[in-house]
């Protein structure tokens, strides 16, 4: 486990320095879902819904063509914004209101980003794989969003 978090820290401080310079929130937003496509393995799409009123939006992502509006209160993403947490779902096919926008997905994992406690969106990540997320990508993407939401003031200030 100690081994597991040097390099996750390696991979925070990686994602800091990528992120460092830039003010634009959707840029960020898209290098984001890219570093990510390229560290985590058997993911088959990554990428982030915006919140905007009661919606979810989709935003910069890497995989197949996503559903492009979810409510806040359905599927596994309007889950994490409402209950305001983390979603890690072994079989999403088990979640109650699951909105399938690729039938290959099998599994997710769903982090809320917030900015003075408010939700911005969600950072969604799913897998071919059943329960392919444990606790510690749990513990990491919550890393990855709060990193976010710190940048989102930086963003802000430009």
């Amino acid at each position: 486990m100690e081994n597991q978090n040097i390099e996750s820290k390696q991979l925070l401080d990686q994602l800091q320095a990528l992120l460092d310079h830039e003010t634009d929130w959707i840029a960020v937003l898209c290098n984001t879902s890219a570093w990510l496509n390229l560290v985590l393995d058997r993911i088959n799409w990554v990428g982030f819904y915006l919140l905007k009123e009661e919606t979810l939006i989709l935003g910069p992502f890497q995989g197949k063509p996503a559903c492009f509006r979810i409510p806040v209160g359905k599927g596994v993403c309007g889950t994490a914004v409402i209950q305001r947490q983390t979603q890690r779902v072994a079989d999403v096919h088990q979640f109650p209101g699951h909105i399938a926008c690729d039938s290959a997905s099998r599994s997710e994992l769903v982090c809320p980003i917030f900015y003075e406690k408010k939700v911005l969106g969600v950072l969604d990540i799913d897998s071919f794989l059943l329960n392919r997320f444990d606790r510690q990508d749990q513990w990491f993407m919550e890393q990855v969003a709060e990193l976010l939401g710190r940048h989102y003031a930086r963003c802000q200030q430009k």
